[in-house]
């Protein structure tokens, strides 16, 4: 069993930063992908970013690519979302996930454990 607990939303101006952590308990977390999703108000759940078990591997989503940083520490069984140049369209709660397995996955139902999530509000 892994759980997670999201941390680091609020609220900030665009153009802002902030970097959102994810950790996890369990011994499995070093050989688990990791990923970011979030959930904006009538919106469905969509993908953010990924990161492979031995975090060499990365995935984003276009709408954040090049503003978004996901990267993670095994010795903390933490993983992180540094999310630069925001937006208000990234408005939007965020919730970590972990799989089984270190290949990383685009698609929600891909993972096996989420977070409880943070809330990220971005003001024009």
């Amino acid at each position: 069993q892994v759980q997670l607990v999201d941390s680091g939303g609020g609220l900030v101006q665009a153009g802002g930063s902030l970097r959102l952590s994810c950790a996890a308990s369990g011994r499995t977390f070093s050989t688990n992908a990791m990923g970011w999703f979030r959930q904006a108000p009538g919106k469905e759940r969509e993908f953010v970013a990924a990161i492979s078990g031995g975090g060499m591997l990365t995935n984003y989503a276009d709408a954040v690519k090049g503003r978004f940083t996901i990267s993670r520490d095994n010795s903390k069984n933490t993983v992180y979302l540094q999310m630069n140049s925001l937006k208000p369209e990234d408005t939007a709660v965020y919730y970590c996930a972990s799989r089984r397995g270190a290949v990383v996955s685009v698609l929600s139902r891909g993972y096996d454990y989420w977070g409880q999530g943070t809330q990220v509000t971005v003001s024009s």
